[in-house]
């Protein structure tokens, strides 16, 4: 009885540290005991077993990486070939609105080009027109003939009637044909207004009868002649009825 009353005396004073520690080593001892009585490839496999599965685990985590990795990857390559993409169709628009500025550009310069001919062409053509509408000024030789025909044209124009005949036959008994005869002994002359020139008109009836477009120097042949035959058509109907003095 005093034998059993010591140890639980004894177990009582131990302090619960050394309590745990006595579990500990009472249990090292039976794990020491359980392993030594695992045969040898007993423990391979376990070994193999935990590593395997330590293995498997570190895999699934590693694809779960990838996987997001080549996501992450597909994601920026999917941007980038769509940037390619926008900036290639851009390009191709900007390319395409240069052609067709260029196409509108060259377009209006050609209608341009061509309005230009045109009214070159118009202008030409009404330059063309007027010349052959416009008459050719007609010429008379510096002589009797010419100054006569000369009168007869500018007569016809104004209504003045006379024949070659009737100024020639007047012309020649006045003046003998000369422009620069002047009479300073009738009664004209007397009078201090002499007759001049080839029909031999006096200076007053000379400018009443004056004929517009016509020179107003009495000695002028052709100013003469419309003249004094403008006289001759108001006063004898005609210069082709003077057959003398008039």
């Amino acid at each position: 009885m005093l034998k059993n009353t010591n140890i639980r005396r004894l177990s009582r004073s131990l302090t619960r540290h050394q309590r745990v520690a006595m579990a500990g080593v009472a249990t090292l001892g039976a794990a020491a005991l359980a392993f030594s009585a695992v045969p040898s490839n007993a423990e391979t496999t376990t070994n193999e077993a935990t590593v395997s599965t330590a293995k498997v685990e570190y895999g699934s985590n590693q694809i779960k990486d990838v996987k997001a990795s080549v996501t992450d990857q597909l994601a920026g390559a999917s941007l980038k070939a769509e940037a390619i993409k926008a900036k290639a169709e851009a390009k191709a628009k900007q390319k395409a609105a240069a052609a067709a500025a260029a196409k509108k550009a060259a377009a209006a310069a050609a209608a341009k080009k061509a309005e230009a001919a045109r009214k070159a062409k118009e202008a030409a053509s009404r330059a063309a027109q007027r010349a052959a509408i416009k008459p050719v000024a007609k010429t008379y030789p510096n002589n009797l003939d010419g100054w006569i025909r000369n009168a007869l044209d500018i007569m016809q124009a104004k209504g003045i009637p006379g024949s070659y005949n009737g100024l020639y036959r007047n012309i020649m008994r006045e003046s003998s044909g000369n422009p620069n005869a002047i009479n300073d002994w009738d009664i004209n002359a007397i009078n201090g207004i002499p007759s001049k020139g080839l029909l031999q008109v006096i200076p007053p009836t000379f400018n009443a009868y004056h004929v517009a477009g016509t020179s107003w120097n009495i000695y002028d042949p052709v100013a003469n002649i419309t003249a004094a035959a403008n006289y001759a058509a108001d006063r004898y109907g005609s210069i082709d009825n003077v057959n003398s003095a008039y």
